[in-house]
């Protein structure tokens, strides 16, 4: 009788936590994440340690000004970067407590939703079928 209430609950957490981690799992996220131009403005603001004009962050890139400018809006949209406007210029940061809390939570909903060892788990019990 124990067995099968351990077994429920952790059923229930476990569709608690697929819940959560379908709702963490952004594809705008994803989708500023997935070019590697956007990749390596990411790469450029997190060395310099500052917020960054799209000037400054241009200077470094391969293509021009307006296809840079475009790449920090979606990360923007995205939650990776935060603006802020001083006079005529706009200024770029990465926002690492805010990704990094995103992704920790995506990791941590994909723990609780598929429990360490669960994948090998599947894969032994299709060899002895």
């Amino acid at each position: 009788m124990v067995q099968i209430r351990k077994r429920t609950r952790d059923r229930d957490r476990r569709s608690v936590a697929a819940t959560t981690l379908a709702e963490l799992l952004s594809p705008a996220l994803f989708r500023a994440l997935c070019d590697p131009g956007r990749l390596q403005i990411l790469g450029r603001l997190a060395c310099c340690g500052k917020s960054c004009t799209v000037g400054e962050i241009g200077e470094g890139c391969e293509v021009d000004l307006s296809v840079v400018s475009r790449h920090l809006a979606m990360l923007r949209e995205a939650g990776v970067l935060s603006s802020s406007k001083r006079g005529r210029n706009v200024y770029y940061g990465l926002d690492v407590d805010r990704l990094a809390a995103k992704l920790r939570a995506m990791a941590d909903a994909l723990e609780a939703c598929c429990p360490p060892g669960a994948a090998r788990r599947v894969d032994e019990r299709q060899r002895k079928s």
